[in-house]
């Protein structure tokens, strides 16, 4: 560790000075030496300038605070007082557009947060927000510094009063690059994107030991907060990735995908893929039967350029698709039904997924195109039980409360209350269009039916005849592809050939949408 410098008499000139400047500098990027490296690197893991590096371009990194040390005393803290207490701060460029960071140096106290390290955050956090530019931090830390007692507990405080403060305000993003334990996880999930590693990154409240000796339950690290699970089962984490490499480069890529904050918008990207393009393979790619599945990542490959779509909570809620895309080099959000998974249907995680999804691109300035193929919200007594009356309002409320532009499309069935609350005409999208396989009804025709005639099936001498009879009458009145076209419920029916055309058309237009909601301090979402 570094000593404290008081005990070294200064040069006596300035050519002196300026050289025992360039020592010190040394010194501080050094880090704590090369057993710590290698230690860090034993575990799997880059040191901190290693991440930041392959962050930022090249040569783009300006450290704020290199020098700072903390001040603390007691537990031996005096006698070790390294250069940047633990954490490294700063800005550069992605894509020669500025990004804040702040990274968690794991060989300096485990990481650990204490008041220096923790006003080092604080003053790039308040940089990034007074600036107007995305904030990143890389986090591998092992929570509060012990040793500093409720000055630590304190630093956390003012991170997680800065990330509400941003939120909505410039992009913030969260990257899992090791433990993060207790109160300090609730910073990541203050953010808008948390990205994770596998097997060397993990987040929980209370660690594997103490939920041993509450509930004698028996789990790793791994299993209680590791990657898959939180990709997967909580849906704390939006992306998953094997390796740190591969991790930093999709943050650089997401970040091409997003605004510098919430007064511009996303960047815009020459394609060389038609707007025009016709979509031919559209027409095989969707069973007209509606009981047929098939992958709406397929379509979505099909309809955005160069076939490039970066998928949110992949691995969670997979009834419902969340990407970010192009549609002639315009950065947009799709939210997708996906009939592979429990026929496509709306249920509680699905809900907040979606929801949590519609109201970033809103935040931030990225049009929502809405693809519908949706039989209804699921049901069952653990969803009503769970409260999906309660989780579904909050997707209601999400597109309700959007002034981004909004267009929605119905691919085949859109049926009941899910085709309302998936940006339907009636909540405010902007335009709607439908396929000629669309089908968009209270209920399936076999359910209708049922209902509206069950007297005449009951009575028949051929009830399975009847109903059959009665359920064709049902959609030829109610449920034929022109039936909402004629009614203004969507603006056109299109030939799936020309879908890419007619959103990207719809888009140009739309693109200078705006929308003032009434004057409020904020709404109350349903929770």
């Amino acid at each position: 560790m570094v000593q404290d410098r008081t005990e070294d008499p200064a040069p006596a000139d300035t050519r002196g000075r300026a050289e025992d400047l360039r020592a010190v500098r040394a010194r501080a990027l050094a880090g704590p030496g090369e057993r710590a490296t290698e230690a860090q690197h034993a575990r799997g893991k880059l040191t901190v300038r290693e991440r930041i590096g392959l962050l930022l371009d090249p040569g783009s990194f300006h450290e704020v605070q290199q020098l700072r040390r903390h001040r603390a005393s007691g537990f031996g803290l005096e006698a070790k007082r390294p250069y940047t207490d633990g954490v490294v701060t700063g800005w550069g460029t992605v894509e020669g557009r500025t990004v804040f960071v702040y990274a968690h140096d794991f060989r300096i106290f485990g990481g650990a947060l204490g008041e220096a390290h923790a006003t080092k955050i604080h003053k790039i956090m308040d940089m990034a927000i007074a600036a107007g530019a995305p904030l990143v931090s890389l986090n591998d830390g092992a929570g509060a510094r012990i040793q500093e007692g409720v000055s630590a507990l304190a630093g956390y405080g003012g991170i997680f009063q800065r990330n509400t403060r941003a939120s909505g305000v410039i992009p913030q993003i969260s990257v899992m690059l090791g433990p993060c334990a207790g109160g300090a996880a609730y910073s990541p999930a203050l953010t808008d994107f948390v990205f994770m590693v596998r097997e060397t990154s993990q987040m929980f409240i209370t660690g594997p030991d103490v939920v041993k000796a509450v509930t004698g339950e028996e789990i790793t690290q791994d299993g209680l907060g590791g990657a898959d699970v939180h990709a997967g089962t909580s849906g704390v984490c939006h992306f998953a990735y094997d390796d740190e490499e591969t991790c930093l480069a999709e943050v650089r890529y997401l970040l091409s995908m997003l605004p510098q904050n919430n007064r511009e918008h996303p960047p815009v990207v020459a394609s060389d893929d038609p707007p025009d393009r016709r979509t031919p393979d559209l027409l095989d790619l969707v069973p007209v039967d509606a009981n047929r599945p098939y992958d709406m990542h397929r379509v979505l490959t099909v309809l955005v350029d160069d076939g490039e779509v970066m998928e949110v909570h992949e691995h969670w809620a997979r009834n419902v698709v969340c990407a970010l895309a192009r549609l002639d080099g315009q950065v947009v959000g799709i939210v997708a039904n996906q009939p592979q998974a429990l026929a496509g249907v709306l249920d509680i995680e699905a809900s907040e997924k979606a929801a949590r999804f519609v109201q970033m691109c809103d935040a931030f300035n990225i049009p929502i195109v809405t693809l519908l193929d949706v039989p209804g919200f699921l049901p069952g007594v653990d969803q009503e039980h769970g409260g999906i009356i309660r989780h579904g309002a909050k997707l209601l409320y999400a597109y309700c409360n959007a002034t981004v532009p909004r267009i929605s499309l119905i691919l085949r069935k859109a049926y009941g209350g899910a085709y309302i609350v998936m940006d339907s005409q009636s909540i405010g999208a902007d335009l709607t269009y439908a396929w000629p396989t669309n089908e968009i009804a209270v209920m399936g025709a076999e359910g209708a039916a049922n209902v509206i005639f069950r007297r005449q099936i009951a009575g028949a001498e051929d009830p399975e005849a009847m109903r059959a009879r009665m359920v064709d009458a049902y959609r030829a009145e109610l449920m034929h592809p022109y039936h909402a076209a004629e009614r203004g419920l969507v603006d056109d029916v299109v030939d799936p050939v020309e879908t890419r055309e007619v959103l990207a058309r719809s888009l140009a237009m739309l693109r200078a949408k705006h929308a003032d909601l009434p004057f409020r301090k904020h709404g109350n979402p349903p929770q």
